[in-house]
């Protein structure tokens, strides 16, 4: 997770080096915009910025592409955007999204509830984010050490949430495991019994 500027974060899946070029050259645009305009770059300006520099290496023949998906969260004066962008150059604008290797699980998720989102407080949107991310875990449960999240908003600067941050959230999505007593087998259950030889 890359902090862009106070108002766009970005997580990325793919090759880490390329993710850290874009995130370089995002940081230098929104820079050079708050310069030259004295107010924050708007969000899909500088998405769009991104895919065009993205496409150029798709139509270079001694250049190949970024081998890195982004997505990009920010708020400008136009609201909440979500932005996917593509090694292609593409761009699109979700209300809720996942990448990554393991990450249908988590549009499943997404795409089932991403209706309630709107009237959710910052706390239950932080809730879904991390049941949209259990949903996507294989091996092992969701913890502080495999888990940190982002957010921004209206009135929230970008926030990294990890470790003792996100562990009251962590708590409160994975129930309480009691200990369960097992049952005394059932007649029929026991196996094969001796015989009696009288």
């Amino acid at each position: 997770m890359f902090r862009i500027d106070d108002h766009i974060g970005m997580v990325m899946a793919g090759l880490t080096a390329d993710g850290r070029v874009l995130c370089r050259y995002m940081r230098k645009e929104s820079i050079d915009h708050h310069y030259v305009f004295n107010s924050p770059m708007n969000v899909g300006r500088l998405v769009k910025q991104v895919a065009d520099k993205s496409q150029l290496g798709t139509q270079r023949s001694w250049k190949r592409p970024y081998g890195v998906g982004m997505l990009v969260a920010g708020y400008d004066s136009t609201g909440a955007h979500l932005y996917q962008t593509c090694p292609s150059g593409n761009f699109y604008e979700f209300y809720a999204m996942a990448i990554g290797a393991r990450s249908q699980a988590a549009k499943t998720y997404l795409e089932r509830n991403y209706e309630a989102f709107p009237d959710c407080a910052l706390d239950d949107l932080i809730k879904h984010a991390l049941k949209a991310l259990k949903e996507s875990v294989v091996d092992g449960e969701l913890t502080t050490k495999n888990c940190s999240l982002c957010y921004v908003g209206e009135d929230a600067q970008f926030t990294l949430l990890e470790n003792d941050a996100l562990e009251p959230f962590l708590s409160a999505i994975n129930p309480t495991e009691e200990t369960q007593v097992e049952d005394p087998p059932q007649a029929g259950e026991q196996g094969a019994q001796p015989m009696d030889s009288s």
